[in-house]
């Protein structure tokens, strides 16, 4: 990241995003004078800005340090319209949507980066099946407005916890069920809308207590940094004088403790900042986390030339000499090997081996033994 970025404060950074403002306004028009009708996201994307400047304080409102010299996400980018203006401040960024959940199928989100010359790469994902995102690791993940469309809120908190270092998440809460009467702020609870039930929109599910909410943050494995609420103090899930919005600056819990990890032996270097090869015996030092049963999460990728050369890999891991489960990979792709850990004392480290069947040997082409592509290890 260039320099003058990481000390941006966000006051800065909302003035000229209301530059930017006009620049994507000036796009539309050019796009719909060849005659092209596109039904826009009808929100400002970038307004939500304004409200992020409210939330931060102190360190936190140089925000843009925060990504450091990865790629930032925008998740549920609508119109694409923050990617755009973080890519216009110099950054990589990877907007992320789904045609059948936005509001013109992405059309417009694509059209914009043709119009603008944009290299933001964009892609469709359903953020409530099992998703994968398109980079290995994030510095920082817009995730705005989005989260109360989500059928499984709860599992796409999770797996960003995974990708993104830091996160900066919107959306709407109640301080009132749907009666208006009922108080829920302090309990841990969320309402189900009918379909339609809340500004007739049919992808709206889950509005959660400020309770729940925070909760569900505890959970799914992000430490709250900074949190803001606004709008209606009589707030509700589904009336519009009934809105209240909950802002709030994340930092991952699993790849926080993933930087205690500490690299034994069977590891490559790096690549891109994002991922390592393993050998065939790979094995790290790791602390446990507090908890009853913690869960030990291997990403990875199974390259198809891995399993043409090879054939299935059984992976097998054992800790403190304990073993685990094996499993068995018959398919190239990305897979997570996930097992519940024995309960221990927090912060101890425990090392974990990792055994593979069968491995590339080396070769002309790469003089490494090379088993698996990991992109993250974590202990949650």
């Amino acid at each position: 990241m260039a320099t003058h970025l990481a000390h941006l404060d966000i006051r800065e950074i909302c003035r000229r995003a209301e530059r930017f403002d006009e620049v994507l306004e000036a796009a539309r028009r050019r796009i719909e004078q060849r005659g092209r009708r596109i039904a826009w996201y009808p929100y400002r994307s970038l307004s939500g800005l304004v409200l992020i400047e409210k939330l931060l304080t102190g360190e936190w409102r140089r925000l843009l340090a925060l990504a450091g010299d990865d790629p930032v996400l925008d998740l549920g980018c609508a119109d694409g319209e923050l990617a755009f203006f973080l890519e216009s401040l110099g950054l990589r960024v990877h907007a992320v949507d789904y045609p059948e959940t936005n509001c013109n199928a992405m059309e417009g989100v694509r059209a914009l980066k043709d119009e603008l010359g944009s290299s933001v790469e964009i892609l469709g994902v359903d953020l409530d099946a099992q998703f994968t995102l398109p980079g290995h690791r994030y510095g920082l993940a817009f995730f705005l407005g989005t989260l109360y469309h989500l059928k499984n809120p709860y599992y796409a908190l999770e797996t960003l916890a995974g990708y993104a270092r830091y996160c900066v998440l919107s959306t709407r809460i109640a301080a009132f069920a749907q009666d208006g009467k009922t108080p829920i702020r302090h309990l841990p609870v969320a309402c189900l809308l009918r379909e339609g039930e809340a500004n007739q929109d049919w992808t709206n599910y889950w509005v959660f207590s400020e309770a729940g909410l925070r909760l569900l943050l505890e959970r799914t494995g992000w430490r709250v940094l900074a949190f803001a609420t606004f709008g209606s103090t009589h707030s509700d899930p589904v009336t519009a004088e009934g809105d209240e919005r909950a802002f709030c600056l994340l930092r991952s819990l699993p790849l926080e403790r993933q930087g205690q990890i500490e690299f034994v032996r069977g590891w490559h270097q790096i690549e891109y900042g994002t991922w390592r090869w393993t050998e065939r015996e790979f094995a790290v030092l790791a602390p446990l986390p507090a908890g009853m049963r913690p869960m030990l999460k291997l990403r990875f990728f199974l390259p198809e030339t891995v399993i043409a050369k090879v054939g299935p890999l059984t992976l097998a891991a054992t800790v403190e000499g304990r073993p685990l489960a094996a499993e068995t990979y018959r398919k190239p792709g990305e897979y997570v090997y996930a097992r519940g850990l024995a309960g221990g004392q927090p912060g101890r480290r425990v090392l974990i081996e990792f055994r593979l069947d069968r491995a590339l040997p080396p070769d002309d082409s790469d003089p490494r033994e090379r088993g698996l592509v990991v992109s993250s290890l974590t202990i949650e």
